[in-house]
């Protein structure tokens, strides 16, 4: 009979873990006051104030169920394991190998999010994909990011909300804006930020030459009530409107609803085509624009510590993040963790969250030596 000790000993171990990083204490002493709160018949009076009660409930409700159910699962396990041992039942043994590789592989995904350190990584995330150098190969590119991310997305139960696109050219995408929503979107896609290089024989390329090409992907996190968060003056503005395109026939919108916002002050452009009425647009768009000043003075102002501390920071965004070479060989490789592999053609399916994960334990290992004294 094959020795499964050790494996659920680790298991234990890692249980113990997550009742940290999960806060489990804390999380089962806050469930009675909110679903208190939920029972408040005034509650809905006020919307917002309703939705975040709403969320904390469902998220807490969901940490603590996947708890319990790991637990359990370990318990049934070490439990199936000491009766085949009593009984020297190996028939018992694949059974137990299953079940210690299914409670591992939760554990893995749970484990990422002792990695979230940020104080809007639960947000949902705004992205901004725009095609870069390389003429029809990088608007190309952008629309094969767009749907890497787009898989990606639906292999986590994501929604995506496309918000405006610029068709290329002759093929592909100049620029796409959209919202991923779910829970950690952003402290997942930021990993995502900054410049993607594509390495590849080019289709566009009559001589089949080799191409480069580069699209950038920016990412910041989204607030429903961006308002409380970042004061807008109107005057800063300038609005316009224009046709939202479509596939045309029927279909095509022949009014101008769409609405682009560009706040002149720092150039900061947003733009929404696909809601019903063109203040319904404007509203989207001016949501979409707070998140993005928001993050631009969270970023100024991580810059001005740096320069106080002396510190030289790189810019995420202009900067090369990852690569994907197709040609001469395949290769897709983050030039900040160091993470590479050889299945492009998976990653360019939205198996992305290897990356992901060594994006943040990257971030975590480069934020503690930066702590520490000289």
């Amino acid at each position: 009979m094959q020795d499964f000790s050790d494996a659920i000993s680790a298991l234990h171990r890692r249980c113990e873990e997550a009742h940290g990083y999960l806060s489990v204490e804390e999380l089962r002493a806050r469930q009675p006051q909110l679903e208190t709160e939920m029972g408040r018949p005034d509650l809905w009076d006020d919307v917002d104030a309703a939705r975040k009660v709403q969320t904390e409930l469902a998220s807490l409700t969901d940490d603590l169920k996947n708890f319990d159910t790991l637990q359990s699962d370990i318990s049934d396990v070490e439990t199936l394991y000491e009766m085949a041992r009593e009984e020297s039942d190996e028939s018992l043994e694949p059974e137990i190998t299953d079940a210690i590789a299914a409670i591992e592989k939760t554990f893995a995904e749970l484990e990422m999010r002792s990695l979230f350190s940020g104080e809007y990584d639960e947000k949902d995330a705004v992205c901004h994909i725009q095609s870069g150098e390389g003429g029809t190969d990088a608007q190309d590119w952008a629309e094969m990011l767009m749907r890497m991310y787009t898989r990606w997305a639906e292999r986590r139960g994501f929604k995506i909300e496309v918000e405006a696109v610029s068709e290329g050219t002759e093929a592909g995408l100049s620029s796409v804006e959209f919202v991923v929503r779910g829970r950690h979107a952003y402290g997942l896609l930021q990993s995502e930020h900054g410049v993607h290089r594509l390495v590849r024989i080019s289709p566009f390329n009559k001589e089949a030459k080799r191409q480069t090409a580069f699209s950038s992907m920016q990412v910041v996190p989204f607030f429903d009530e961006v308002t409380d968060e970042v004061d807008i003056d109107e005057k800063d503005l300038r609005i316009d409107t224009y046709r939202s395109s479509g596939a045309g026939g029927q279909h095509v919108n022949v009014t101008d609803s769409a609405v682009r916002i560009t706040h002149i002050p720092t150039g900061v452009v947003t733009a929404c085509q696909n809601e019903r009425s063109q203040h319904q647009n404007k509203d989207r768009a001016l949501q979409m624009l707070a998140a993005k000043l928001l993050d631009l003075e969270r970023k100024q102002r991580e810059d001005d510590l740096a320069e106080i501390a002396g510190e030289a920071k790189n810019v995420g965004f202009g900067s090369q993040i990852r690569s994907y070479v197709l040609q001469p060989y395949q290769m897709v490789k983050d030039l900040r963790s160091e993470f590479e592999t050889g299945q492009v053609d998976n990653v360019l399916s939205g198996d992305i969250e290897p990356f992901m994960e060594a994006y943040l334990r990257w971030n975590r290992a480069a934020a503690a030596t930066a702590a520490e004294p000289d």
